[in-house]
């Protein structure tokens, strides 16, 4: 099975994106409600700021299977953004992401995610990502099947999604 992404330094290159690692300047410029010119014009929103919170006060979510940006690469905008909660615990960790509305319905969340699952599945301590989205959602919860996730669990509010690592013989 070939790779939805292709990893240059630490930025993560789909079709059309590249996630790319936050930068301390980026962080404080959500933080003060700054505009920054290689932002689309409705980023950041409500989520990236409180990611950016975050990893101010977690700068260990910066790390290379961390939290990043989403980027346009057509435009070089910056359009949303998209983490692994790290450190995995019994192997397992979470994926959490985010589009601005002008870039919704283009499957750029689905890329993204497909890609920071496959790269997530590589740390020698992972073998499990999984999701949690609102039934109310209907719009993620099919981000997380195109990008290969599978329901294994709900409850009346919420869906589980997870994906493992293929067995050595099927990589």
């Amino acid at each position: 099975m070939s790779s939805s992404f292709s990893l240059t330094g630490t930025d993560l290159t789909t079709d059309r994106l590249v996630l790319r690692t936050w930068s301390a300047d980026e962080l404080a410029a959500v933080l003060s409600d700054a505009q920054l010119t290689h932002w689309a014009e409705d980023f950041p929103a409500d989520g990236d700021r409180v990611i950016a919170g975050f990893l101010t006060e977690h700068p260990d979510g910066l790390a290379d299977y961390g939290h990043r940006q989403i980027i346009e690469r057509a435009s070089g905008l910056v359009v949303g953004s998209i983490g692994l909660f790290w450190p995995p615990s019994s192997g397992s960790i979470e994926v959490g992401y985010g589009i601005v509305a002008s870039r919704r319905g283009r499957g750029y969340a689905s890329e993204a995610t497909r890609a920071i699952v496959e790269f997530a599945l590589t740390a020698s301590d992972v073998h499990t990502v999984t999701a949690d989205v609102e039934l109310s959602n209907p719009a993620s919860v099919r981000v997380l099947e195109k990008a290969g996730l599978h329901r294994w669990s709900q409850d009346a509010t919420t869906v589980r999604y997870s994906t493992t690592a293929p067995a050595p013989s099927q990589q």
